[in-house]
């Protein structure tokens, strides 16, 4: 008997290795575009035309105030998640959209570096590979507690991000802009004006050569406005001809004739709301009811965003969950799901593959584990342990 239970042990063992290999493995699906006015395919024999970015967003990390259950369970999994996602997907870049942390508005900077630390160390083998971070409202706080030096301090420990959380980078032959959109929804801070000039300086490289963008910068009298009344320009240039957006707060769209946001994969009924996911209760981290997840920028600064910037593609967070929207000027955005399980039972990421020899940007949703299945498996597992050693 006693050979038996051993037997039987091994045997769980076994089984608990192969589920974690199997269930940390990410399913990703191809989401149609609907801009396209051909079929949209992938080359699955020739991958050297394509630059693989994946982007996630919300990881919610806690740091040191980390309990034993995110330490020992939820944070295995995620780097596990990362790790077996770098194996089969191998992307070049990684981008996450901001709330890399739970609480970061409310941290001190020795406990942000804790933080900071989890981050790292979740990342894994994505450490060597390029990655950029951007800020979101988690991390730097809502309008009443945005503080400048904050938010320098914070920029200056992810790469790319100037004092202002802004940034531009340009890799594979791809041009990426970051704004901090969460000051951009604050009219009375400073920092706002920061963000308005990155997207000036952006906007006047786009449209007239880097060589006129500083006198052009100087001499420009539609620069700051608290209204968001900012000064348009006529532009020959073409939508989708600008650079990649990397914003955290979507884009405001309810003005749309002829396309209409969606939900590509579809979700449970208890998670979506109106094609808005919303925190759980039983997953709640900040203390003040359910947390405010339908934000987007105002009218007017999305309009403008628009209009100076001429995206190719836009990728947002936020909203916890996936959904692929296509503005009036046919500009898609991408909203990028919360990976984490302090925010969805489900969580997932996006692959975006951008095209060197065309403008296409094919998007892969990839799913994660539910967290509630995994619970149920190890739960039996011990509940059918615990039945044979009684019979023994």
């Amino acid at each position: 008997m006693i050979i038996g239970l051993r037997a039987l042990s091994l045997i769980a063992i076994a089984s608990l290795l192969v589920f974690e290999e199997w269930v940390s493995t990410p399913t990703c699906k191809l989401v149609p575009n609907k801009t396209l006015q051909y079929p949209q395919f992938h080359d699955d024999d020739d991958n050297s035309d394509e630059f693989n970015v994946m982007l996630v967003a919300e990881l919610l990390l806690l740091g040191s105030e980390n309990g034993y259950v995110n330490h020992f369970f939820r944070d295995y999994y995620m780097s596990k998640f990362f790790r077996k996602s770098f194996e089969s997907l191998k992307p070049d870049l990684l981008i996450v959209l901001g709330d890399v942390s739970a609480k970061g508005s409310e941290l001190t900077k020795s406990k942000w570096k804790s933080v900071l630390r989890q981050f790292y160390k979740m990342l894994g083998p994505f450490v060597d590979l390029p990655f950029h971070a951007i800020l979101g409202d988690r991390d730097v706080g809502e309008c009443n507690d945005l503080d400048a030096n904050k938010v320098n301090w914070i920029s200056h420990k992810l790469p790319g991000l100037d004092h202002s959380g802004c940034g531009a980078f340009e890799i594979g032959n791809i041009s990426f802009v970051t704004l901090n959109s969460v000051a951009l929804l604050c009219v009375n801070s400073s920092l706002r004006f920061d963000i308005e000039k990155a997207i000036e300086r952006e906007s006047l490289e786009l449209h007239v050569g880097m060589a006129d963008t500083n006198a052009a910068i100087s001499n420009s009298m539609n620069f700051r406005d608290a209204n968001y009344n900012f000064g348009w320009r006529e532009s020959t240039v073409s939508p989708g001809s600008g650079p990649v957006l990397l914003i955290h707060f979507p884009l405001d769209q309810t003005r749309n004739e002829h396309y209409g946001g969606i939900d590509a994969i579809k979700r449970s009924s208890n998670t979506l709301i109106e094609g808005f996911n919303v925190v759980p209760k039983n997953r709640e981290l900040i203390g003040a009811g359910l947390y405010k997840s339908l934000h987007t920028l105002p009218l007017n600064a999305s309009e403008y965003i628009l209009q100076a910037l001429k995206p190719r593609i836009i990728f947002s967070a936020h909203r916890h969950a996936f959904s692929d929207h296509i503005h009036l000027d046919k500009t898609r955005e991408i909203s990028v799901p919360a990976m984490s399980w302090n925010a969805r039972d489900d969580p997932g990421f996006v692959i975006a593959t951008f095209h060197k020899t065309r403008r296409e940007v094919s998007i892969s949703y990839c799913s994660l584990a539910r967290e509630s299945h995994i619970c149920i498996v190890y739960i039996s597992m011990m509940v059918l342990f615990c039945l044979v050693c009684l019979k023994a």
